[in-house]
């Protein structure tokens, strides 16, 4: 994998070197990961000029950190702890002769920018702008081996809840059920906080899992993902307790389930974010809930949830194969509850038989 790392890195600098930098500074969390295989708390990464090093605030060997350097990357600790990553890649590269350092504004604080500039004023910053997100948009399929293995440890997770016995427990206990079961089978924890919505709860966008029991007849919400290798899962299933679903909840659910296919199948390389929205949320403003819709219909996942591409109405750029998103329309009723539908899926050419479904647990409406 050390060969990955070093090909990112190249492909960083190449671009940097076209913009007029010569090297570049990079802090976020997840990007320091990308590129180095490894994140420990606040490091930099220092691309260029001459040798690329992961500075560190403390030991990035430490035992209790997920992964490592790869092999052929400097690893430079701070004496102290009062040093500043960020400052101290800025200082090095003004010491191996770089002129220009670009960095990534999105990721640093003002202070930060200015301790930056401040420790070698002869050097001149740019911004470096999303250009690891971008890069990191396309995955190659040792990445998609991990979401995909991500993806079956919240399958079988959810399935294994589904088999258990549900009325008269609350939201939270469910919640924190799930997320033992994701570490169970091999997640290093949970993706996002895990929401579960019952009754009128159900339904709700990043619900926060209260004290309420589930009781019969209730629309049971749940969204959990797993975080494996650093890469994150996403599904969203929705369920009715104890007896069959009344007529209004069958009609929600297949609005709500007719919505997230049509987004599912819009799936395909060339295809512009914002047309996968539409696809998905033209099917429930015709059935009269267009005021209850998000912002997006759905987002890429990875190192990050939320991560690019955005699936909205506004999103500007077009799909690329490889490329993991999440479809995860729903519809909230104030005061009886709702249904939210999510997978994580891989964008895959028609001739490769269309997007690839990581989340396989079935989106029927079942009765518990």
């Amino acid at each position: 994998m050390s060969d990955v790392y070093a090909a990112r890195r190249s492909r960083l600098l190449e671009r940097c070197l076209g913009n007029g930098s010569e090297a570049a500074l990079v802090t976020g969390a997840a990007n320091v990961r990308y590129l180095a295989g490894h994140a420990p708390a606040d490091a930099a990464l220092l691309v260029g000029p001459v040798h690329d090093v992961l500075l560190c605030a403390s030991d990035p060997f430490d035992t209790a950190s997920a992964g490592r350097p790869a092999g052929d990357l400097r690893v430079f600790v701070l004496p102290g702890t009062e040093g500043d990553p960020a400052v101290a890649g800025a200082e090095r590269a003004a010491a191996a002769g770089a002129g220009s350092l670009a960095v990534e504004e999105h990721h640093l604080t003002v202070r930060r920018h200015r301790a930056v500039g401040a420790v070698a004023p002869g050097l001149r910053l740019d911004d470096l702008g999303p250009a690891v997100e971008q890069q990191r948009l396309v995955k190659d399929e040792e990445e998609i081996s991990c979401l995909r293995i991500a993806a079956e440890i919240a399958d079988q997770a959810l399935g294994e809840l589904l088999e258990s016995i549900l009325v008269g427990r609350t939201e939270r206990h469910l919640a924190l059920e799930l997320e033992r079961r994701l570490v169970d089978h091999g997640a290093s924890g949970p993706a996002f906080p895990t929401s579960v919505g019952t009754g009128p709860d159900s339904g709700l966008a990043g619900h926060v899992p209260s004290d309420r029991r589930v009781e019969e007849g209730d629309f049971l919400s749940v969204c959990l993902g797993a975080d494996y290798r650093g890469y994150h899962s996403e599904i969203a299933r929705t369920f009715v307790i104890g007896t069959s679903p009344a007529d209004w909840q069958i009609e929600l659910y297949e609005q709500v389930f007719a919505a997230q296919r049509a987004g599912r199948e819009a799936l395909l390389p060339g295809t512009p974010y914002r047309d996968v929205d539409r696809a998905a949320r033209r099917v429930l403003e015709a059935a009269g809930h267009g005021d209850r819709l998000g912002p997006r219909i759905g987002h890429g996942v990875g190192l990050e949830n939320g991560e690019d591409p955005r699936l909205a109405p506004t999103a500007m750029g077009k799909l690329d194969a490889c490329v993991p998103v999440t479809v995860d329309p729903g519809v909230h009723l104030p005061g009886r509850g709702g249904v939210r539908i999510d997978d994580t899926l891989v964008v895959r050419p028609e001739a490769d038989g269309g997007p690839e479904l990581l989340t396989i647990t079935t989106k029927e409406l079942l009765a518990l």
